[in-house]
């Protein structure tokens, strides 16, 4: 079966990631093996993934969070029928920071991850993935935390959503232009407190092409979305459907 990891943001967790992508029964219905582990807490009484300099290990503890996350694969790969082909990683904010952690530092064994709000590191040079990996990013313009054209977090350098995403069709080895495809409809209001909703197909989609072992690098634009946007059905369905079309190569 895929194994999907689904990775909180910071000060959230586990419980609250699951209700917030709504992604658990699709998941199930489609075979997966859908797991979401916790964070550390930290000195605030939050939960977080030390995943690059700029997010967000904010008290210098140095957890191993590759490690971690490497070692609940191994775990889950002898405990249940994991493909190794369709290991996958998920995560929103912080999450999505530690889903590219994972893409960099085990490329050998994640064959996509998704990043909602999250980003890559400041440096394209701190990421060396042994295989490429297909990559999917989805950001809101009107990011209030990690801003859409990047900035900062406490001092330390977030790049843009669209070098994040030019950087991995770099490692990936895909034509340098992207294609853009039709806009989607899958978000319903801008932000999960407020009550703007963005009506007709609000999300552009950028699309590098002839990327190496056939993965694909993707942009989704989320116009006037937020930190925390409001995602329709069809959001959770489009990811895993991106996810079951990436396995890792093999025969």
């Amino acid at each position: 079966m895929p194994l999907l990891l689904l990775l909180h943001g910071y000060t959230s967790n586990s419980a609250e990631v699951d209700l917030y992508f709504g992604l658990r029964e699709r998941a199930a219905a489609a075979g997966f093996l859908y797991v979401r582990p916790n964070g550390t807490v930290d000195q605030r009484g939050a939960q977080f993934w030390n995943a690059t300099d700029a997010c967000c290990d904010l008290f210098d503890t140095g957890v191993d969070d590759s490690g971690y996350l490497l070692g609940l694969i191994d775990t889950l790969a002898r405990e249940y029928p994991v493909d190794p082909r369709q290991i996958y990683v998920m995560g929103h904010s912080n999450g999505g920071f530690m889903a590219y952690r994972m893409a960099c530092d085990h490329a050998d064994r994640v064959a996509a991850v998704v990043s909602v709000a999250g980003a890559m590191h400041a440096a394209r040079a701190d990421c060396t993935p042994a295989a490429p990996v297909s990559v999917l990013q989805v950001h809101g313009t009107d990011d209030e935390l990690v801003p859409y054209e990047g900035g900062q977090i406490q001092g330390d350098e977030v790049p843009p959503a669209a070098r994040t995403v030019k950087d991995w069709a770099t490692l990936d080895a895909c034509d340098p232009a992207p294609l853009r495809r039709s806009d989607v409809d899958v978000v319903d209001r801008a932000d999960l407190r407020g009550t703007t909703r963005l009506a007709g197909a609000e999300t552009g989609v950028q699309v590098y092409r002839g990327c190496a072992r056939g993965t694909s690098v993707q942009l989704w634009t989320i116009r006037d979305g937020r930190h925390v946007p409001t995602f329709l059905p069809a959001f959770g369905e489009d990811v895993l459907d991106f996810l079951l079309a990436h396995p890792k190569p093999g025969a």
